[in-house]
């Protein structure tokens, strides 16, 4: 008969790989456009969340878009380390949808 700590671990050691399949890391499934993405689809990104999405929404109406996505690093909350974990997901094109949103 097994003892109820090693019924625990191995309870947890098998739980443990479930848990952090079903963690998967935020990442669009395409380039997020800084100038025309909305709060949602910014919290897309790895590590981006309500708040600094809100942030770049408002950085975004405030200066009138994004010329280059490393205007990104501009916005509170986004240094060096984040822009770097961000950039291959990033896009800063221009159009008409951008001075709109």
């Amino acid at each position: 008969m097994l003892k109820p700590f090693t019924i625990l671990a191995l309870a947890f050691a098998l739980a443990l790989p479930l848990a952090a399949a079903g963690k998967a890391p935020h990442q669009p499934q395409r380039p997020v456009n800084l100038n025309t993405a909305t709060v949602t689809e910014l919290m897309q990104l790895p590590r981006i969340g309500q708040k600094t999405a809100e942030r770049i929404v408002a950085f975004r109406k405030e200066h009138g878009g994004f010329q280059r996505p490393e205007e990104l690093m501009n916005v509170k909350g986004i240094g060096e380390k984040a822009f770097a974990r961000l950039k291959p997901f990033l896009a800063a094109t221009s159009g008409p949808a951008a001075a709109i949103r």
